[in-house]
């Protein structure tokens, strides 16, 4: 049995794994999600990182065998590479993801490299606050984010959508190396967020692996998640 910790993405928080859970158990597996704490400005990149590797250690059973795969999704892939430091990790899987540099912060990697996020993300009204601090008006992110879900699902999440503060994307990356552990990959070939060719370019260019692409938007977890639980167990 492997337990998948699941890290969320900017303005999400554990809810948005709730359609994924329940297929990763259905195959034989367990999955922890955690909320990370997106709107509090104190909290760093370790801090989150913490966070998961605590909740991992919460749900362990006496006899296991330590299989643990993190799944970071969109902002979050910033905090999954960081775990590994904390606790033994068989493999990290960018979903859809923003990937550091060691040392570098995410802010000072997506201005070297502008083709990262879409023009339409990129012109999306959004509301900001204090600090930069950003959310959005549900009528706005329903359509745009969650496309490629249904009606039901897209309003349900949109309602759910918290304020996102930055502290995480200005700091350095506290890796001085990638971790020791396996990498993955997955990104989306209609994704509305990130640029798929940047996607593409990065698993391998960065991640030096193949990244295994999955049809629809940036939110697999919610449009298909069948099919995502199918090619994180593979």
């Amino acid at each position: 049995m492997t337990t998948f910790a699941l890290i969320h993405g900017a303005w999400h928080g554990a809810w948005c794994w709730d359609p994924l859970i329940p297929e990763l158990e259905q195959r034989g597996h367990r999955a922890v999600a955690v909320d990370l704490p997106c709107d509090d400005p104190s909290v760093t990149t370790m801090d989150n990182a913490q966070l998961v590797a605590d909740s991992l250690s919460a749900a362990a059973d006496a006899d296991d065998d330590d299989d643990v795969v993190v799944v970071g999704h969109s902002l979050g892939g910033i905090t999954a590479v960081v775990v590994p430091m904390l606790r033994p990790v068989r493999r990290v899987v960018m979903l859809a993801a923003l990937v550091p540099r060691p040392g570098r912060s995410i802010g000072d990697v997506m201005g070297s490299e502008p083709d990262t996020t879409t023009e339409e993300f990129n012109t999306l009204p959004r509301n900001v606050g204090k600090g930069g601090a950003v959310w959005w008006d549900p009528e706005i992110a329903a359509p745009f984010f969650y496309r490629a879900c249904d009606s039901e699902t897209a309003r349900w999440a949109a309602e759910r959508l918290r304020t996102q503060v930055w502290t995480t994307s200005r700091e350095p990356c506290p890796l001085d190396k990638w971790p020791d552990c396996e990498l993955a990959s997955i990104v989306c070939t209609e994704d509305e967020l990130l640029r798929l060719d940047w996607s593409r370019r990065t698993a391998r260019d960065v991640l030096h692996v193949d990244p295994i692409e999955l049809p629809g938007g940036h939110f697999p977890m919610l449009s298909i998640p069948a099919q995502l639980a199918d090619a994180l167990t593979a």
